[in-house]
């Protein structure tokens, strides 16, 4: 497949990142990459696609950066170009948990090689717990594995503090994994702060683990939501089966797109009751313009 695609990040101390998006951001245009990159005073984060040579040279840009020498990368591949645009965003927080006192730098828990998983997740003495959002969960996770039912990352420590006691019954460990690492980094540390000595986590997420382990040996069931237009990602990384709802961005199966609740951009059976008229005439328009925009484009090819 043509198409690189690198996730990233790195918590390190930038004294001024605010001064670092202009350069990456032009060097990204000037080679062609796609995607979001975040800038925070605690480090970088985000996802870019585009030519094999065109990530090295924003690659190598960004571990020039002061502490992103060691910079976490995952890579997989797509046959078309999963983003629409290059965006480098100034953030408070490179993932965002809410709690200020959280230091990834100071204090995490273990990583453990997707190798190992198998075995960790399997022992009776550890309790599993998936970090991500409702909606990623939805479209697959590891068996065994509690799902918090979060709505959003900054809804995951007032959810431990509320079930702590339940979730460590019988257990001496406490197994956390994500989609590419980053959530984990936080999660694991605010773990840490609450108390909790044995805390692990799956090195380099859930697209690490696909990556890695044959599927006649893993414990993952479905497929993984990612953050672009490949929308879901399977063993492999091969791209997966789920499609995008352009109304609320969450990801959808055939049978939701069967449903009466569904019209292309403008609802699906998860926002038909979270929109009102005023929003779907919003996104009704939208995709007109979508639509549009298609047909241009399919006469500008078959005039070639």
């Amino acid at each position: 497949m043509p198409v690189t695609v690198a996730a990233l990040y790195q918590f390190t101390p930038f004294e001024d990142h605010v001064a670092l998006r202009e350069p990456l951001l032009a060097l990204c245009e000037e080679v062609g990459t796609k995607g979001t990159l975040l800038l925070a005073s605690e480090g970088i984060n985000g996802t870019i696609a585009g030519s094999e040579n065109a990530i090295a040279q924003v690659l190598a840009h960004i571990r020039a950066l002061p502490g992103c020498a060691g910079l976490e990368v995952k890579f997989s591949h797509a046959e078309t170009m999963p983003f629409h645009r290059m965006k480098v965003r100034l953030k408070r927080e490179i993932v965002t948990m809410g709690e200020p006192d959280i230091d990834p730098l100071a204090s995490v828990g273990r990583y453990v090689d997707p190798h190992d998983w198998n075995a960790l997740i399997s022992d009776p003495d550890t309790v599993v717990i998936d970090t991500r959002n409702d909606y990623e969960v939805a479209t697959g996770t590891f068996r065994g594995a509690v799902d918090p039912h979060t709505k959003s990352f900054r809804e995951f420590p007032e959810w431990f503090r509320a079930h702590r006691d339940e979730l460590l019954e019988g257990h001496k460990k406490v197994a956390m994994f994500c989609t590419g690492g980053i959530r984990c980094e936080k999660s694991t540390s605010f773990l840490r702060k609450e108390g909790i000595e044995e805390v692990y986590h799956l090195k380099g997420g859930i697209l690490k683990y696909l990556e890695e382990m044959p599927q006649e040996e893993s414990l993952w069931d479905g497929e993984c939501f990612v953050f672009d237009e490949r929308v879901t990602v399977r063993h492999g990384l091969e791209p997966g089966d789920y499609d995008l709802c352009r109304a609320c961005r969450r990801p959808i199966s055939e049978e939701d797109k069967a449903s009466p609740a569904y019209v292309e951009g403008i609802s699906c059976p998860h926002c038909i009751d979270e929109r009102d008229e005023v929003q779907r005439a919003r996104y009704a328009e939208r995709q007109r313009q979508r639509e549009l925009a298609r047909k241009r484009d399919a006469a500008h090819s078959q005039g070639k």
